[in-house]
């Protein structure tokens, strides 16, 4: 299955007939644009192309009422003059003779995408649609919305397929109350997470997708996931102000392709510099086709004001989700789950502060603001680094081109029974017999023919994920010469190019002694003179929760879901993104304790710190479906479900908060508080 991108030229037919500041910036452009670069990029070519079709009078029903779809029907003929007071009668909306045409291709793009993703036609896929959708109400325009494409497509999901579980979530920097007031009636159905101020980044949104999206969204366990993709959040957009770059919207749509079996089905919201729209679109479509996300730029620590708003919301939500309840706190669980829901979460401004970026005094909510002032000398400032700023983010995603070879597997011995994705690679080479030899000598364990020709095919493997000729890797070794391979492993990473490694060691796989946090050369020194700490290594699966240093750190193997979705989404994550390696070993040794799913997910989620430089170290006694599905994940499909949802023990809460108390004043996306005048960055 592939991706699908659903378009169609039509959209592009309204446009403002009258002078308004306010509302120029929703043209035409915003769409052909974004095409013409996914052209370019080569990325329309890889999707499954659909023509959008007009959702009907029924459809829209699902979420208008007949008198507003009248209404907006008339408008096709209307002359210029009353279409303006027509449109004066809303917030931050035009209508032209195009308009309903166009809304109705809109909001049946959303539901073509959905169709066919439910229908196992595609597995995920892109609507590229305008009007935008996510403001409007039942019987409302708002904001240069018309008709809720989104909250269409979900009403149209629990009508026509019997889903009962769908998540929304919405990264427009605009509220979209429209989605909010039409799903209010669920007591579930709303978890915003409101940014304060102007000018957050990505570890900002990355916080708060691992500290409050992720983990209500797991808990959750839903059958599609829909995203208001409003790339007005991202830098260089003259309405949010916001510093998110293009990759991190590859990033978003990676986590959230770990829900539902991958079924994802993104629709445009805003987004109205047309260089950032087109670079954003661009890297959600080229995650939702699989490709490794590139490595997030600039220093990954949260704001201040951002970690109190996920402290915020973690409180409000916890009656409402085990995940995000402390020890010893009862809640609602899943006392609420049936029946269906549509769990909207968004990350924007609260209503109210949405600021002002344009000439006139309202922003398209309507509403005034306090923040910056266009036409001020503190807006021009901030607008022109901010575009000075993505000019060198673009430049530095070209020189972050995707390998040409995927995903290589290096087996033991050929096994043609082994049913892998037919563009993964299986890898024959090996390093020259010398120089395995050389890099085994010091092992006793690798001495023998069958160990020393799987650390060949490791070094070979390792070499050409560094060389940038494959994303990522996974090699079978011996299970008696797995802590031997690893060790050779990392310090061949070490030597070779690789400037941070982090270490995942699961099961039996204890840190080779003379290893230090600065690799194996204890006097690496970085420019500044301090030493460079190169390698942080992770052991989960040790006897007790223990923080040796700031970069060795063992946590016993979590018993429940709720468990290892902590350890990962509350740990391993915000370590790997806050150390920002550039390769990332996993190794799974003897008696590693680890489901097939479990494996997959650790996987396929570290693709994502490292830009996708994982190579995965099986030991050989693991089932051979288990290098299956990781070479599936590894190659962007969708990990395996983890089953039920289990809540953590009192015993794991308190071995994580424990290690997460000593970890957090070095690695700051551990953090999902803040006292005052505390760390982060305001």
């Amino acid at each position: 299955m592939g991706t699908a991108l659903v378009y169609h030229e039509d959209m592009t037919a309204a446009r403002l007939l009258w002078d308004d500041p306010e509302c120029e910036i929703e043209c035409p452009e915003r769409l052909t644009t974004a095409l013409e670069r996914l052209q370019q990029r080569g990325l329309e070519q890889r999707c499954l192309r659909l023509a959008a079709r007009e959702a009907s009078e029924a459809e829209l029903g699902l979420v208008h009422s007949p008198e507003y779809v009248a209404l907006l029907q008339g408008t096709q003929a209307l002359g210029t003059g009353e279409l303006q007071t027509l449109s004066g009668q809303y917030d931050a909306v035009y209508f032209h003779p195009s308009t309903f045409h166009c809304a109705r291709l809109a909001a049946g793009a959303a539901l073509q995408l959905v169709d066919a993703v439910l229908a196992g036609a595609v597995r995920n896929g892109l609507a590229l649609v305008r009007p935008p959708g996510h403001h409007s109400q039942r019987a409302a325009a708002n904001g240069f919305c018309v008709f809720n494409n989104v909250a269409i497509a979900a009403k149209h999901a629990q009508r026509q397929h019997g889903l009962h579980r769908i998540l929304i979530v919405d990264w427009d920097v605009h509220h979209g109350q429209g989605i909010q007031y039409i799903f209010e009636d669920d007591p579930r159905a709303s978890t915003d997470a409101p940014w304060p101020q102007v000018g957050m980044g990505n570890a900002d949104y990355v916080a708060a997708f691992l500290h409050v999206l992720l983990p209500v969204a797991f808990e959750f366990n839903p059958e599609l996931v829909l995203v208001s993709a409003g790339f007005d959040s991202a830098i260089g957009d003259p309405e949010g102000q916001m510093q998110a770059t293009p990759e991190c919207f590859a990033h978003l749509t990676q986590l959230l392709q770990m829900l539902a079996g991958g079924r994802v089905c993104a629709v445009l919201e805003g987004g109205y510099h047309l260089e950032s729209l087109s670079q954003s679109v661009c890297m959600m479509v080229q995650a939702l086709l699989g490709d490794p996300a590139p490595p997030l730029s600039g220093p990954m620590v949260p704001h201040a004001s951002a970690l109190e708003s996920i402290e915020s919301v973690r409180v409000a939500q916890a009656p409402h989700w085990m995940s995000l309840q402390q020890q010893g706190q009862r809640g609602l669980g899943r006392d609420g789950a049936s029946g269906s829901h549509a769990v909207a979460v968004t990350l924007n401004h609260p209503l109210g502060v949405a600021p002002v970026l344009s000439p006139s005094p309202r922003s398209p909510e309507g509403r005034p603001s306090p923040l910056l002032l266009p036409g001020g000398p503190e807006f021009k400032a901030a607008a022109t680094q901010d575009v000075a700023a993505l000019s060198s983010l673009l430049d530095q995603l070209r020189l972050n081109p995707t390998p040409p070879v995927r995903t290589a597997v290096a087996l033991t011995a050929p096994d043609a029974a082994l049913a892998l994705p037919s563009d993964v690679l299986c890898e024959e080479g090996s390093a020259p017999q010398e120089e395995t030899q050389a890099w085994a000598r010091p092992h006793e364990a690798l001495a023998q023919d069958r160990a020393l020709t799987a650390l060949g095919k490791v070094l070979y493997l390792l070499d050409r994920i560094l060389d940038g000729q494959v994303s990522s890797g996974i090699a079978v070794t011996p299970a008696s010469a797995a802590a031997a391979t690893l060790d050779v492993a990392i310090r061949c990473g070490l030597s070779h190019g690789a400037q941070r490694l982090l270490c995942l060691a699961v099961g039996q796989l204890d840190r080779p002694p003379d290893l230090t946090d600065d690799g194996y050369d204890s006097q690496v020194m970085c420019m500044s003179g301090s030493a460079s700490r190169r390698n942080l290594w992770l052991n989960i699966g040790g006897k007790e929760a223990a923080a040796l240093s700031m970069f060795h750190v063992s946590v016993p193997l979590p018993g429940t879901t709720g468990g290892f979705l902590s350890c990962v989404l509350a740990l391993v994550l915000p370590l790997a993104y806050s150390f920002q390696p550039d390769l990332v070993l996993v190794a799974l040794g003897p008696a590693h304790g680890l489901r097939d799913p479990q494996a997959a997910l650790l996987a396929a989620l570290l693709r994502g710190p490292a830009g996708g430089r994982v190579l995965v170290l099986v030991d050989e006694e693991s089932t051979p479906q288990l290098a299956v599905v990781l070479a599936r994940v590894l190659h962007g499909e969708a990990a395996p479900s983890l089953g039920p949802f289990s809540m953590a023990s009192p015993e794991e809460v308190q071995a994580l908060m424990q290690l997460r108390g000593q970890l957090e004043p070095r690695w700051k996306m551990l953090q999902v508080a803040t006292e005052a005048g505390g760390p982060g960055s305001g």
